[in-house]
């Protein structure tokens, strides 16, 4: 353990009071509803951080989505709308640049009846967004109004990515965190912690979603069934083909059929959607090689055609030496903090994933204590929101300092 020199306890003094304004701007964000299609809220709430974030000094700018398709229950594909994004570049001519990242967007849509906020118990907020992830935001930005007021701000450059889209596989915000990815060397995410008590995500699975367009013939049911193509079974036949690969390093779901019609029509149409989470980059790619092959033996059984869309949009975060040594940063900044920090593989996916796929080491749950996130009981532990914002900000100025090289242990 290494003690808080003089010059990071004074620095980590600016948090002392900053409870109630980050208690305050949480209540004020989880007002606006951010559900992934909520285009205007999502908006709207961007305005709200841009104000927020620009005391910082970085340079802010709104980028749009990268376009998106989707398929949809006939087996046409169609563009899917994301909001904008919000990047911010604190540019300095330091060796290290760290890119922050969090989202904006929650699960919860205009029209769902979870939009309040209430105190279950003293300390414990439930309300759409509390924790996963409005809760995380603020963390971030008290961080770093410490971290710039401290004597450090200028040995680090830094850079954030506030997205639009986590919450659905961030596909249309995807390309600016590969872009921003690659002019940094560490990633910190604000997802909240994986446990209430503070316990952080390590290794992660990847995940994919993909859909099968499943394209067969009519005919009647009655007269001439032997000249149809049967969609549904064929895609029954796939469900079936994709079940059968999962195992300890691969799991699969098979979630949704789309198709059929009337009991006297041959269905010619069905699209069969699943995600797939491997461990490891070689279970990914024989997952894709598996895919590949069920689906060519399934056309050719049922002679039908089948068109798939998706891909694996969160590729595995293993917890190599890369990864384990900014892990144990953390756990050094925690311990001098009297926080014992540690961590657990988890199945979750965030767009943690998508940094350590662009060469990132990435600790990816440094927000709030909380849970039941994604239900309508998410809470968050408010004496969590000076804790976590002294943990980040004390990482920030270790890295400025150089405790971290780059390299694995």
């Amino acid at each position: 353990m290494t003690k808080l020199s003089d010059a990071e306890a004074g620095a980590l003094a600016f948090l002392d009071d900053a409870h109630a304004p980050m208690l305050a701007a949480i209540e004020s964000w989880a007002g606006i509803n951010t559900g992934s299609r909520n285009l205007l809220g999502l908006a709207q709430y961007a305005d709200v951080l841009t104000e927020a974030f620009a005391p910082l000094g970085g340079e802010i700018r709104r980028v749009p989505p990268a376009p998106v398709e989707a398929v949809d229950a006939a087996g046409r594909t169609f563009a899917l709308a994301h909001g904008d994004n919000l990047h911010i570049v604190m540019d300095r001519p330091a060796n290290k640049r760290v890119l922050l990242t969090g989202h904006m967007d929650t699960v919860f849509p205009a029209d769902h009846a979870f939009q309040a906020l209430r105190w279950l118990a003293d300390g414990v907020l439930n309300g759409p967004g509390v924790a996963d992830m409005k809760g995380g935001i603020a963390v971030m930005l008290w961080a770093l109004k410490c971290f710039e007021a401290s004597p450090f701000a200028r040995q680090l450059g830094w850079e954030i990515v506030l997205n639009s889209d986590e919450e659905v596989s961030s596909l249309g915000s995807g390309p600016l965190l590969a872009e921003a990815g690659r002019r940094c060397q560490i990633g910190l995410t604000f997802e909240p912690a994986s446990l209430p008590d503070g316990t952080l995500a390590g290794a992660r699975k990847g995940s994919g979603n993909f859909a099968a367009a499943v394209a067969g013939r009519a005919a009647h049911a009655g007269r001439n069934p032997e000249e149809g193509r049967n969609a549904i079974i064929a895609a029954s036949d796939l469900a079936l083909r994709l079940d059968a690969l999962k195992g300890p390093t691969l799991s699969v779901n098979v979630a949704k059929m789309d198709g059929g019609g009337p009991n006297n029509v041959v269905p010619d149409t069905a699209v069969l959607r699943w995600n797939m989470r491997p461990s490891t980059f070689d279970d990914q790619h024989r997952a894709a090689h598996a895919v590949a092959d069920a689906i060519s033996a399934v056309a050719a059984a049922h002679d039908v055609s089948i068109q798939l869309s998706g891909s694996f949009a969160r590729p595995p975060k293993p917890m190599d030496a890369h990864q384990q040594k900014l892990f144990d940063l953390v756990r050094a900044c925690g311990l001098d903090l009297g926080l014992d920090i540690g961590w657990r593989d988890t199945g979750g996916v965030c767009d943690g994933n998508n940094l350590a796929a662009a060469g990132l080491a990435v600790v990816d749950t440094l927000g709030v204590r909380g849970g039941s996130i994604h239900s309508d009981q998410e809470y968050l532990l408010t004496a969590s929101l000076v804790e976590r914002a002294r943990l980040s900000a004390l990482i920030l100025m270790r890295l400025a300092q150089g405790a971290w090289d780059g390299h694995g242990a």
